[in-house]
């Protein structure tokens, strides 16, 4: 999510919490399977939506992935599936988990999995961030998820979060194994890794190109690999920041849902990768339906808005605004998740029958 800089320590703010957010902050402790998300399954049972994790190879690396299969789950019979792609910083255990076991409560089977390099999936340098990564990983699941028993290879949707939304758009400007495309709270990664959140940084776009240069360099020398995103706010400096996304984005991650294999940190040298990329190029490949969700109070609804006026030969696309919501809001408050739900269920009914 963040291109914010790196945080200080220092002083603390109140915070007030729910008792609901405070059992949240263990969540990752106390269930199962580490699911942080409010409703998260808890056991297995025989006429429910059952969660199966599950590792498998791309490219030599190990993925570690969850897979949530209906209530009326047969192996005998065909279902249609969906992909999800997690945020920026986000794992399978919080909001992507949390609406691929939606997903499967209406009749869906689901995989959401930990992008390569990133939490409990394998890959070293741990936490590089590349778009090409990102990307592979959505097709990833898409090769997984199609051979899975029960599946219907031919009704595939993609649903992507965030970060996770863009690296969607790209994947499916060439991959046609996804029938529906769908995005909820696009994060543009190259957009504003390069231009800053809201092109608060275009001055030291050089700058900082240079600064992942060197730490390129430094790695292919057998240096130490160096880090962006690095933070550990105070509940002060938290209140502090002016913008919806960032403010809210750490409380969601480092305190209300948080969890120890999710982080915003990143190599400084995938900036190289980064920063000359774009979600929103080449828009005009995707001829699948195309559904594209936002908060109508998001700071971060440029990005959707720049990507859905490029797509010019989706069929049937659609904005659909979610009323009241912020960006983060949309990950896990249930007012907001439920609109959502209900509009990627009207979406994906159609195009996936």
């Amino acid at each position: 999510m963040s291109n914010q800089a790196t945080t200080k320590n220092g002083i603390g703010f109140q915070q007030v919490t729910t008792s609901n957010e405070a059992s949240l902050q263990k969540g990752h402790q106390q269930n199962p399977w580490t699911l942080v998300y409010e409703g998260a399954i808890t056991k297995n049972e025989k006429g429910k939506v059952n969660i199966h994790p599950v590792k498998y190879k791309l490219n030599g690396i190990d993925i570690a992935a969850n897979v949530y299969t209906p209530a009326n789950y047969d192996a005998s019979k065909k279902f249609p599936a969906v992909v999800v792609a997690h945020p920026n910083g986000g794992i399978k255990e919080q909001t992507a988990g949390l609406y691929a076991q939606r997903l499967a409560e209406l009749g869906y089977i689901t995989i959401a999995a930990d992008a390569a390099y990133q939490g409990a999936s394998g890959g070293e340098p741990r936490h590089t961030d590349k778009p090409a990564n990102r990307i592979e990983d959505i097709h990833g699941m898409a090769d997984f998820i199609t051979r899975y028993v029960g599946v219907d290879a031919n009704r595939l949707g993609v649903l992507g979060i965030c970060g996770g939304g863009g690296y969607t758009l790209k994947a499916a400007q060439s991959d046609k194994r996804f029938k529906a495309v769908a995005t909820l709270s696009m994060f543009n990664s190259g957009e504003v890794r390069r231009n800053g959140f809201q092109n608060s940084q275009l001055a030291t776009i050089q700058e900082r190109l240079k600064q992942a240069t060197d730490a390129r360099a430094k790695e292919v020398a057998g240096g130490e690999v160096t880090y962006a995103g690095v933070a550990n706010p105070t509940d002060e400096e938290i209140a502090k920041i002016t913008n919806d996304l960032y403010r809210e984005g750490y409380v969601y991650y480092y305190r209300t849902h948080a969890h120890p294999n999710s982080t915003f940190k990143y190599t400084t040298s995938s900036l190289l990768d980064l920063m000359t990329w774009d979600a929103a190029t080449n828009m005009d490949l995707i001829n699948q339906p195309l559904l594209m969700m936002a908060g109508s109070k998001a700071d971060t609804k440029y990005m959707t808005d720049e990507a859905f006026s490029k797509a010019t030969n989706a069929k049937n696309k659609e904005l659909f605004l979610i009323e009241g919501a912020t960006h983060i809001q949309t990950y896990w408050r249930p007012e907001y998740v439920n609109q959502a739900v209900n509009k990627i269920t009207d979406f994906f009914g159609r195009y996936l029958k």
